[in-house]
């Protein structure tokens, strides 16, 4: 597939927000043997001017770059292998068309897209252009999660009749989504799509199944403007410049941060984004507390909770079979501190800048008729969600063989979103919603 002369794949990348950095950092400094950076696309320049001035960091030349609307021509003309698209939820589905009609393969974050419409657009594409879409669900790669795959696939458990999943973000990770653009739901899809899309996508992966129906109930309680019952309001639209959030645990101050300072702060005159906007805010849309029961096509049934405003972050998972039950308990931080929870986590910081917490995992096997049985992992550590990025990285760009299947398809991102998108309609109706009445992909 190649265009270059020395067999390296050539790689642009549009949306050069924070996320984009890990994977650029992955071509130029960890697959540079096999991968070629080649241009950048967005709808603001000094962003990726930012971005540019960061690869000199690490001895790699500037590189072309071109705004968004102008993607199909970036495409054609620096010879595109591969799309890597890291921009604003929204905007997925339309540059992910672009490139496979322009011949390009495409390795999209999660979500793939918000809507069903997205959804149809880009598996149509697919169908008709023949090219491939990866989606980066990471946490298919966190070696906690392929062990708890093989323990399923490998019968420990017996038949899977029921998965509990329950997924804690804390005040500081949780509280980024309603400072961003995240917290507008037509943006996001809100975080049953964002974030409990990689969620989703795992209970699809692990039971080797595919969601069938769904119900949800959630609602936005701790951030916005409900929130302010609780007492943690401060009266302030935005972080920077403003005395009220000068002492609020809840404000994010682009000014400490060079990195985000230089992509954010000093790029709002170009498109007028605001990176620090007050969690308590008016203007959110999207839920901060949100359950959901789904029924899948083997029969087994999941229950899910997500909160976005705990005390900690972690997360746990108990399957239950008919020959036992596996749990899996993960601590990625045990607390916030008031200094911490203005600082930085999860989507907001990845690779070697992400910070290294307090806490830990244990992955215990429960037979029928024996004590527990702790299960040893290798591989997992404390930083990059657990080791995921850079194994990620190694199969997507590097061409590292992937017998556990983790590489995840059009597919596979369809169907972790049509899980959201009908837990979102749910919410809406108050009644059960059937998958396929969405989109059948049958």
């Amino acid at each position: 597939m190649s265009s270059t002369t020395d067999g390296r794949i050539r790689h642009a990348l549009v949306g050069t927000g924070s996320r984009a950095e890990m994977f650029v950092r992955a071509l130029v400094r960890d697959h540079a043997d096999t991968a070629e950076l080649v241009a950048f696309a967005d709808v603001n320049q000094a962003r990726m001017d930012a971005h540019n001035r960061w690869l000199g960091e690490l001895g790699h030349p500037p590189v072309p770059t071109y705004r968004a609307a102008d993607l199909a021509a970036m495409l054609t003309k620096e010879r595109v292998d591969v799309l890597l698209v890291t921009s604003v939820d929204d905007t997925h589905a339309e540059h992910v068309e672009t490139a496979l009609r322009a011949g390009c393969d495409v390795v999209t974050e999660k979500p793939m897209t918000t809507d069903v419409a997205g959804c149809r657009r880009i598996l149509d594409a697919v169908a008709e252009t023949g090219r491939q879409v990866r989606v980066a669900f990471n946490y298919r790669y966190n070696p906690l999660h392929e062990r708890l795959r093989e323990l399923i696939a490998d019968g420990a458990v017996g038949e899977v009749g029921s998965v509990h999943f329950e997924w804690l973000l804390d005040v500081r990770h949780g509280a980024d989504y309603f400072r961003r653009w995240h917290r507008d739901k037509s943006r996001s899809g809100g975080l049953l799509v964002h974030k409990a899309g990689h969620h989703f996508d795992l209970v699809n992966w692990w039971l080797d199944a595919t969601p069938v129906e769904v119900f949800a109930a959630g609602r936005l309680f701790f951030y916005g403007e409900t929130g302010r019952r609780h007492g943690y309001a401060r009266d302030y639209d935005r972080a920077h410049g403003s005395p009220a959030a000068e002492d609020d645990p809840f404000a994010l101050r682009l000014a400490g941060h060079p990195r985000l300072r230089e992509l954010y702060l000093d790029a709002e005159a170009e498109d007028g984004y605001q990176r620090d906007r007050n969690v308590f805010a008016p203007g959110v849309s999207i839920e901060d507390d949100m359950a959901v029961l789904a029924r899948y096509s083997s029969g087994a049934t999941m229950t899910y909770h997500l909160t976005a405003y705990a005390p900690y972050e972690g997360y746990r998972v108990m399957v239950n079979g008919s020959r036992g039950r596996v749990e899996l308990e993960v601590v990625e931080s045990d607390h916030v501190s008031p200094a911490a929870a203005g600082a930085l986590k999860g989507a907001a910081l990845h690779g070697d800048e992400a910070a290294k917490e307090t806490g830990g995992a244990t992955l215990t096997l429960r037979p029928y008729w024996r004590p527990p049985v702790p299960v040893p992992v290798e591989g997992h550590t404390r930083q990059g969600h657990g080791g995921a990025d850079v194994r990620m990285n190694r199969v997507l760009l590097g061409g590292e063989p992937d017998p556990l299947g983790r590489a995840a398809t059009a597919r596979d991102g369809a169907l972790a979103l049509l899980t959201g998108l009908a837990a979102n309609h749910s919410l809406v109706t108050g009644d059960p919603v059937r998958v396929a009445d969405l989109l059948d992909l049958s």
